[in-house]
């Protein structure tokens, strides 16, 4: 089994960056691939980001594709989500996930999910 807990979100104005960080807990990490969704209010749970269990493989939704960067370090049971020139359309929870799999870019891929960290996007 494996617990996600997610930091780094917060407030940030357009053309911002941050960094999210998820740090999990569990023997299992290492071979779990991992992704990052968000979910705006009215809206459903989009992909956003993926890495395999060796960081090897990555794969971006097209709307964050050339702005963020999906990285992991398996001594430190993290994954990060860097995200840059950031926009107001980004404003969401943005969640970490878990999966045994290789990699997936959908919510149902994914068997373990953090609690979410909210990033805003002022105008």
């Amino acid at each position: 089994q494996v617990q996600l807990v997610e930091s780094g979100g917060g407030l940030v104005q357009a053309g911002g960056s941050l960094r999210l960080s998820c740090a999990a807990s569990g023997r299992t990490f290492s071979r779990s691939g991992m992704g990052w969704f968000r979910q705006a209010p009215g809206k459903e749970r989009e992909f956003v980001a993926a890495i395999s269990w060796s960081g090897g493989s990555t794969a971006y939704a097209d709307s964050v594709k050339g702005r963020s960067t999906i990285s992991r370090d398996n001594a430190k049971n993290t994954v990060y989500l860097q995200m840059n020139s950031l926009r107001p359309e980004d404003t969401a929870v943005y969640y970490c996930a878990a999966t045994a799999q290789a990699m997936g870019v959908m919510p149902d891929d994914y068997r373990y999910w953090g609690q979410g960290t909210q990033v805003t996007v002022s105008s």
